[in-house]
Formats: structure tokens, C-alpha cells, sequence
């Protein structure tokens, strides 16, 4: 009799709650998203998210709850309400959401938590950030080479230090392929109403297509559905950003810049089912498949051969530390 009440006490011993930062191994996973603002089906940051999830979906049958706030006040309460009814792992989508992650987090240590595009310091949170610089000098390469007045464009969504960090690598690699080359850029707003005001998007691309500018990268969320549908109007190039952008608009879609938010999403529900989940931080850049540029049937005729060579030779010395593109967010470039 006591070997048996020793062996069931060793048995709740490693059964017991896990501890925090590392998943148990188990069969049952509940994940959940909280989207950023913007809406689930932005073409753009959200939709690259779904698309992990519905991958994910898609190979293990299991489902995955979300939802699409429409201010930041809600962030808080969804994070809390996901938590509450025992989903995990919540993903929290973009950098908005982190005072709120943080909050709840530490309410629900043992639920795991994984924020994209911000970094919060807790055992059951995982933060994946990006290069984005490194995707965006690529782009900024054939942006400069298919450009044919010399002048092209940038309209980011909110100012802030992330948006211009895709800014400030597209301009070096303006740069690095036409040193002549010039550069003018709108940021769309100072509020998070800046990610979903495709008008006002529209209306800026349209200024600088004015000025003379022929090729315009968006980064600016759902906000580049109208920046991209204004440069298709005028017969000029665009470029997409986060998801793979180029069906938008066959033969005015010069390339995106991928930034696989899908493949964040889809690791971190992964890696919960496998019971292999930590709590750590991930930067992905070029090296690590974080960050790339799109070429596909529907832009193939505007890279030539020379673009291809060019961006490609660039990338590799990216990967290998020949060229360091310089982050906005750790220095006074581009500033």
C-alpha cells in the first residue's frame, strides 16, 4: 500500500502544472488571436497572421478562436476574456498590444502568450520581432532599377519608430542601387487610425505620383489597399508589404516585402501541440526566413534578369554579413 501511494505521488509530481515559460507535452491545444487594428482581412499584417492559423487549422483540425478589436481599449479585455476560458496559446498581433500582454500575462502565468512584433520579458511569453530593414533594402534595390523618372516613394501607416525602420532600409537600398536617386515619403497619421485609411493612403500616393514618382512601397496596413489601388489608377508600380501583395494588381505590383507573421503564428500553435513551446524572443531576418521579397507569375514580367541577379547577390551578402543594413531603431541613420 505505501509503494502505491508513492508511486501516485510521483505520478502528480510530474503531471503536475507545468512550469511557466515551457509547454507540457499534451494533445489539447486552444489557440486564440487577437488581431492588431485594421481588420483580419487587411491584405496585409492581420491577413499574414490568419493565414498561419488557418494552416494550422487546415493539417490538425483544431480551430482558432480570434478577435478583431476596433480600438486599443479592447485589447486588455479580449487578451483576459481568452485567457479566462482557458484558450492557449494566445497570440497577440503587433506592438500595440504589449502594455496589455504584459498586464494580463502576469494575471495567467500559466497560460502561454506569444506578441508579435514586440518584446515583453515574462517566462510565458514569446516575443518574435523582425528585420524588416533587411526585407525593405531588397525592395528599395528594385524599386531604385525599375524606377524611371529616379524618383520613388514611401507611405508608412502610424509615425513611429517601426514604420520608419522599413523606411529608413528602403532608402539604403534606393541608395545602394542608384546613389541619384530620390526619396520622398508621408507617413499617413499619428494615431492608430493610421493602419486602416485607405482614402487617405490613396490621396498621398497620388501627390507623389505628381511629383513625379513612378514606384510606391506601402507599409501602412490595411491603409495600402487604397495607396496600391491609387498607383494601379495612375499606371505606375507598387509595392507591397507583410503578405505576398502581387495578386493585388497584376502587372502594377513591382514586388512585396514578406514579412512571415504566418510562419510566427503557425510555430508558436505548433509548438504548443508538440509540448516544445518556450517562452523566449525571436528576431527574424533574411538568414532566418523572416524577411524576403515576392516574385511570382504575377510580377515575373517587371523583374528582369538584371533586378534578379542584383537583389539576389544583395541578399545573399546580407545573409553573410557583407552588407549590414542599418536599423532606424538602434542608431541615427536615416534620421
Amino acid at each position: 500500500m505505501k509503494g502505491w501511494i508513492l508511486s501516485l505521488l510521483a505520478l502528480v509530481a510530474v503531471t503536475g502544472p507545468n512550469m511557466a515559460g515551457v509547454a507540457e507535452a499534451q494533445t489539447t491545444v486552444k489557440p486564440a488571436i487577437v488581431y492588431a487594428n485594421g481588420g483580419k482581412f487587411d491584405k496585409s499584417f492581420n491577413e499574414g497572421v490568419s493565414n498561419g492559423a488557418q494552416k494550422f487549422t487546415k493539417e490538425t483540425g483544431i480551430a482558432v478562436a480570434d478577435f478583431e478589436p476596433s480600438n486599443e481599449t479592447q485589447f486588455e479585455q479580449a487578451l483576459r476574456r481568452f485567457a479566462q476560458r482557458g484558450q492557449d496559446p494566445i497570440i497577440a498581433v503587433g506592438f500595440s498590444q504589449a502594455v496589455a500582454l504584459e498586464k494580463v500575462a502576469k494575471e495567467f502565468p500559466n497560460t502561454h502568450f506569444t506578441i508579435i512584433d514586440s518584446v515583453v520579458k515574462l517566462p510565458n511569453v514569446q516575443s518574435v520581432v523582425f528585420r524588416e530593414h533587411e526585407g525593405s533594402f531588397l525592395v528599395g534595390i528594385l524599386a531604385a532599377m525599375a524606377s524611371k523618372t529616379g524618383k520613388v516613394g514611401f507611405v508608412g501607416g502610424m509615425d513611429i519608430p517601426l514604420v520608419r525602420k522599413f523606411q529608413c532600409g528602403y532608402e539604403q537600398g534606393i541608395k545602394y542601387a542608384n546613389p541619384n536617386a530620390e526619396l520622398i515619403s508621408n507617413m499617413t497619421g499619428t494615431t492608430p487610425a493610421a493602419w486602416n485609411d485607405p482614402g487617405r493612403g490613396a490621396e498621398l500616393a497620388k501627390g507623389q505620383i505628381d511629383r513625379g514618382v513612378d514606384v510606391i512601397y506601402a507599409a501602412a496596413g490595411s491603409t495600402g489597399i487604397g495607396i496600391l489601388q491609387a498607383v494601379k489608377d495612375r499606371g505606375k508600380l507598387g509595392i507591397g508589404v507583410d503578405s505576398n501583395q502581387n495578386h493585388l494588381h497584376p502587372g502594377n505590383m513591382l514586388t512585396s516585402m514578406l514579412k512571415r507573421v504566418d510562419v510566427a503564428a503557425y510555430n508558436s500553435f505548433k509548438a504548443m501541440q508538440a509540448g516544445t513551446w518556450k517562452g523566449d524572443v525571436s528576431v527574424l531576418g533574411l538568414k532566418e526566413g523572416g524577411v524576403d521579397w515576392a516574385l511570382d507569375q504575377y510580377n515575373e514580367k517587371l523583374i528582369t534578369p538584371e533586378m534578379k541577379a542584383k537583389v539576389e547577390a544583395a541578399k545573399a551578402d546580407i545573409i553573410s554579413g557583407k552588407i549590414v543594413v542599418v536599423d532606424y531603431m538602434s542608431n541615427n541613420a536615416c534620421k
